[in-house]
């Protein structure tokens, strides 16, 4: 991904060529920038909208992803977070965690309306370019079982399925996926 320049919240960047295309055809262009503190309430926002549109996962899991503003920002210790914005609203994010040279990527969430629009492939990128930035020598992520969009989303990024813990999160077996960079 190319630079654009800096704004308040960070970089900002185009995204995929994916989305650039997608705006050619009558939607606005996405934008991907690192969140500040000044994002929080945003962000926390976007992840009510997201966990409240899957009704049936246990309400102790949505209640684990879905935090409060003060929660999320003990969540930025460490972790640098990402943010894809559409006419200003943000509609997906990411978060990087750097732990032994290795990148784990936290809490992606993109927005319901904005799925299949190349709003997560923009914000895995974005993170990736960070980690390589960083000298990570490789990226992780984990998913529910049952997102099969976030399997078919780190594979067609060329991450590779490693692993399987079975009834992980509250019950919900998650597939680990890794790319080495």
């Amino acid at each position: 991904m190319a630079a654009q320049g800096g704004s308040e919240r960070g970089d900002e960047r185009a995204a995929s060529p994916n989305a650039k295309h997608s705006a050619s055809a009558g939607r606005s262009p996405l934008v991907v920038e690192r969140l500040t503190h000044l994002d929080v309430p945003d962000i926390c926002a976007l992840f009510k909208r997201v966990w409240d549109s899957f009704p049936d996962l246990p309400n102790e899991l949505v209640k684990a992803w879905e935090p409060t503003p003060l929660e999320f920002t003990s969540w930025m210790e460490g972790v640098t977070y990402f943010a894809a914005r559409r006419d200003g609203k943000m509609i997906g994010a990411i978060g990087c965690k750097i732990t032994d040279r290795s990148c784990q990527l936290v809490h992606l969430a993109v927005e319901p309306e904005s799925r299949r629009q190349a709003v997560a492939t923009a914000l895995t990128g974005a993170a990736l370019e960070w980690a390589r930035h960083n000298k990570t020598l490789s990226v992780w992520a984990d998913a529910l079982a049952r997102f099969t969009a976030a399997a078919q989303l780190f594979k067609s990024l060329e991450f590779t399925e490693c692993g399987v813990l079975h009834q992980h999160y509250w019950g919900e077996d998650v597939r680990l996926f890794e790319k080495i960079l």
